[in-house]
């Protein structure tokens, strides 16, 4: 059987060890390989874990859910919504910190590298990890979303009051996955320009998720970048 030894974080490495050796995820890895022989994939191969090489399993607190990579030249780095630093700001995440603004009064800037959410705890995961450059949505259905799938169940079943921010219809379909008994669930239109008019602005998830991580007795997110 071919083996396979992915550039991530331990904790979730052992969790999902038993995903890494199915089929589908072996044919996923012989997708990309062709994939890289003839075209630029983004992120690059040491960024398409970055979610979860900087946020381990026990320090997830928060999960919002993005849909697949950024396809434009230096922009993707493995979390989703999140830019390399001194890129410009696509449309969407300029919008979430406009709301970021507005919900908390802290002045954004313009990196938009959000490691430093990552680091505490918002875990930053693309149902998709990897695209053609150029291509949005190139990687569709090869067995990412198959594999996201199983994160999003593990989290909701070995871990209590998680609090997961479903930002458009294609983050809100995951919501079937996600145990509403055990876990908090915030939802509310996209951030992308087409939408953002239609119920992100204003949805407040950066406050409320802050209360409610202080009313489990956990140290709330610094969001400010």
């Amino acid at each position: 059987m071919k083996k396979i030894n992915p550039q991530i974080d331990i904790s979730w490495k052992k969790l999902l060890m038993n995903e890494f050796e199915k089929e589908y995820f072996l044919n996923l890895k012989d997708f990309l390989l062709q994939e890289k022989s003839k075209y630029e994939i983004y992120p690059h191969s040491s960024k398409i874990f970055s979610a979860f090489n900087n946020c381990s399993f026990d320090k997830v607190k928060i999960v919002i859910i993005g849909q697949d990579p950024y396809h434009g030249v230096g922009q993707a780095n493995g979390m989703c919504f999140s830019v390399n630093k001194g890129i410009s700001l696509p449309p969407s995440l300029k919008n979430i910190f406009k709301e970021i603004n507005n919900d908390l009064q802290v002045q954004m800037g313009d990196n938009g590298d959000l490691t430093n959410w990552a680091k505490q705890g918002v875990l930053l995961l693309n149902s998709i990890l990897t695209v053609r450059k150029g291509q949005a949505s190139s990687h569709k259905n090869k067995g990412w979303e198959k594999f996201i799938d199983e994160v999003i169940n593990i989290i909701s079943d070995k871990k209590n009051g998680i609090i997961f921010l479903l930002w458009g219809n294609f983050a809100q379909e995951k919501e079937k996955l996600i145990d509403k008994e055990k876990h908090y669930i915030l939802k509310s239109a996209h951030p992308s320009p087409f939408s953002a008019h239609k119920g992100f602005f204003g949805n407040k998830h950066f406050s409320k998720a802050n209360e409610i991580l202080q009313k489990q007795g956990k140290e709330i997110i610094n969001w400010k970048i």
